[in-house]
């Protein structure tokens, strides 16, 4: 079965001198750039009220890589952070308002928004929170009606 902590692909990354894997992003008006190290835990597909207003479309691209592998190479100023709930911190561009990344300490783990990164593959393999999608999707891959059980969720699986 699907886990957070077991699911680790392999994507085109950049790399860096001594072989580490290095992402590239930037908000949307390029004030804040950053560097994301190691491979996405998880890419994901999330249907939650949570993610669906605060991007304002009707599901959000997850990219979540270990916390602590982020790093601010330009713009940290400009960085603003809001938590409607807690430990599920949103940080975005006060220029451009542009969304970066959401940090979610209690889960070790950092949500770069997939359409931030530069050349990244992003290739979704679970959706989440899907008992509360508005746009259901047909795609064959796995569904949890809330969330995997070692991120909180009950782990429980929908049908398409």
């Amino acid at each position: 079965s699907y886990t957070f902590i077991t699911a680790k692909k392999k994507f085109d990354k950049e790399r860096t001198k001594m072989g580490e894997i290095k992402h590239i992003g930037e908000c949307y008006c390029g004030s804040i750039k950053f560097e994301v190290s190691g491979d996405a835990a998880m890419q994901a597909i999330c249907h939650c009220t949570f993610c669906r207003g605060w991007s304002a479309s009707p599901v959000n691209g997850v990219t979540a890589f270990p916390a602590g592998s982020m790093t601010i190479t330009k713009g940290k100023e400009h960085l603003k952070t809001f938590a409607k709930t807690e430990g599920h911190n949103r940080s975005w561009c006060e220029k451009c308002g542009g969304h970066v990344f959401s940090d979610h300490p209690p889960y070790g783990i950092i949500d770069v928004y997939a359409s931030v990164l530069k050349g990244f593959d992003w290739k979704p393999e679970v959706h989440l929170n899907y008992e509360s999608t508005i746009m259901p999707m047909k795609d064959g891959l796995p569904k949890f009606k809330d969330m995997p059980a070692d991120l909180g969720g009950s782990g429980d699986m929908v049908e398409e």
